[in-house]
């Protein structure tokens, strides 16, 4: 008697070509992918640095001030007074400058941002919000 067989299926040689390129695929795709998500937060932090100076900007034209202390909850994003009554909200995890005022400088820092590739993960924004 004999058996009618069917050899269907891939052999080994076909499997490992297609695994080698799903794996150049993904070595293609992954530093793009970071790149986006690096943009992504530094645009982020752009952003939120342009409406902190924005709110400190008003906060000192309405009140004759050079300065203007900024106090912000890291956990939750949010800035308390005076600055709240401009904005209320910006992301979490950032480290700020304790102040800002009308012709100085100030810095946003977040761990999870390289800006130039070294491992520097703070800017520094001019008082009208700009990245100097």
């Amino acid at each position: 008697m004999h058996k009618n067989t069917s050899k269907k299926g891939f052999t080994l040689v076909e499997i490992m070509i297609v695994v080698v390129i799903i794996g150049l695929l993904a070595a293609m795709a992954i530093p793009a992918f970071q790149k986006v998500r690096q943009d992504s937060r530094e645009s982020a932090v752009t952003n939120d640095a342009r409406q902190l100076a924005s709110a400190a900007q008003q906060y000192m034209l309405e009140n004759n001030a050079t300065t203007v202390a900024v106090t912000y909850n890291s956990t939750t994003g949010t800035i308390a007074a005076p600055l709240d009554v401009y904005v209320r909200k910006i992301g979490t995890g950032y480290a700020l400058s304790s102040s800002l005022g009308i012709d100085s400088t100030f810095t946003i820092g977040h761990p999870q941002m390289d800006t130039d590739g070294n491992g520097s993960t703070v800017l520094t924004f001019t008082a009208e919000g700009q990245v100097e």
